[in-house]
């Protein structure tokens, strides 16, 4: 079966020679005829980089040259490349690997990458790897849209609270049918080191100037709220953000990348494949500190002291 045509009108044709596809209406391109690499021109990179903070987050289809290395040397071009704070990343490696049948592969639960910390992710670059049948598609969320379309005393509001963020959230709040092994993941991989982070409800964002959502699952409490307050606010301003008309949903095929401006979104894997393999690995590029609307930055609360990403540094230069 040939490939359905290319309505010339879902053409977004403002990245140079780049054409890029529309895939929703409010965030999502999809770059045609396109190989990543490590060795783009500056020029196409560049157009490529304002195409993703247009759009929020990139598809391109058939990168079956990619491995691991040139995964990660692509990654490079955006800026410093970090493991993630907990999870051990294969061998020799920064990436982060999402591995259904180990547990941690089914991040079924809206969320920002690493918020958990002071300086969470400013890309992510998601490699298929393994990809089901059918099924294991994933859904991302435009936050800044989300943060426009606020009424103007719900923009004033969130611009002036704060709340706190950990990797030791509740896993199972929104969650069925847990896996002793998701469960045993959770607590013996994810948790092993625990962070905190403060961050405003709204930032900046760094590069455009938009200002964005900072939420997902992480978020553990609104502070100068009590608990209840601080849910029910969450819950009204989540809503907002992941309606469908906010969001675009991919469905994977081997080989497929996703390249996604983490400042900006939020993202959902859904959890529909059942037994089938499904292998997804990571790139993360290291972000700043979040900055909110009257100037503070984004800070620490808790954080170990040692990282997984200082040993896999370490890792790696003894194998050097």
């Amino acid at each position: 079966m040939s490939a359905s045509p290319i309505h010339p009108d879902s053409i977004d044709s403002r990245f140079g020679d780049l054409r890029i596809r529309r895939v929703a209406g409010h965030i999502g391109g999809e770059v045609l005829d396109l190989q990543l690499g490590a060795d783009l021109s500056d020029e196409r990179f560049g157009h490529l980089k304002a195409a993703l903070l247009a759009h929020k987050v990139l598809f391109v289809r058939g990168q079956s040259h990619l491995d691991d290395a040139s995964h990660q040397a692509f990654g490079e071009r955006f800026g410093r490349i970090v493991a993630h704070p907990t999870v051990p990343a294969p061998g020799g490696t920064r990436l982060l690997e999402l591995d259904a049948s180990k547990g941690g592969g089914r991040a079924d639960s809206w969320h920002t990458d690493v918020t958990f910390v002071d300086a969470f992710p400013r890309i992510s670059i998601l490699r298929g790897v393994t990809i089901p049948a059918f099924g294991g598609d994933t859904v991302w969320a435009n936050t800044a849209r989300a943060y426009e379309l606020l009424p103007e005393p719900l923009k004033r509001l969130a611009e002036s609270l704060w709340a706190v963020h950990g990797n030791d959230y509740d896993y199972a709040a929104d969650r069925t049918n847990l896996s002793a092994e998701r469960v045993r993941h959770h607590r013996e991989v994810f948790v092993s080191a625990l962070y905190e982070a403060e961050h405003p409800l709204v930032h900046v964002h760094p590069e455009t100037g938009e200002r964005a959502l900072i939420l997902g699952h992480f978020l553990k409490k609104i502070e100068g709220l009590a608990s209840g307050e601080s849910q029910r606010l969450f819950e009204l301003l989540q809503a907002r953000t992941v309606r469908l008309d906010n969001t675009v949903r991919w469905q994977w095929r081997q080989d497929d990348v996703a390249i996604w401006d983490n400042r900006a979104t939020q993202h959902y894997a859904v959890n529909d494949y059942g037994d089938q393999a499904r292998v997804v690995r990571r790139v993360t590029v290291h972000g700043e500190t979040a900055v909110s609307v009257d100037g503070r930055r984004s800070r620490t609360r808790r954080r170990p002291e040692a990282s997984n990403d200082a040993t896999v540094d370490a890792v790696i230069a003894a194998s050097a």
